[in-house]
């Protein structure tokens, strides 16, 4: 633990920048440091120096929960248009679906 009382935090390097690390057992130790860490920026828990989880805002968490469902949406459409451009038909899809073989 840090002077002051203020739980230590590292910062390394991720696919997504810089991100706030704190070791497994400090987390426990200080969850409500950790919770309010995690308001301002997501932080990376680690395990024996690997990560084993993040911790983040519920409102980081629908930031990215709704951009997946978007992408999710997008590539539907997308590949929805694709069959019907090739002449796949509704009853032809349900056949499809309904083939378990």
């Amino acid at each position: 633990m840090s002077a002051g009382g203020a739980m230590a935090l590292s910062c390394h390097l991720s696919d997504y920048g810089c991100m706030k690390e704190i070791a497994a057992r400090e987390a426990n130790n200080r969850f409500g440091y950790l919770l309010d860490a995690a308001q301002s920026a997501p932080v990376c828990v680690t395990k024996k120096g690997r990560a084993v989880g993040v911790m983040m805002s519920v409102q980081q968490y629908e930031r990215l929960r709704g951009a997946a469902w978007e992408r999710l949406t997008a590539t539907m459409d997308a590949l929805g248009g694709e069959a019907s451009a090739k002449g796949l038909t509704q009853a032809q899809l349900e056949v499809l679906l309904a083939d378990e073989g």
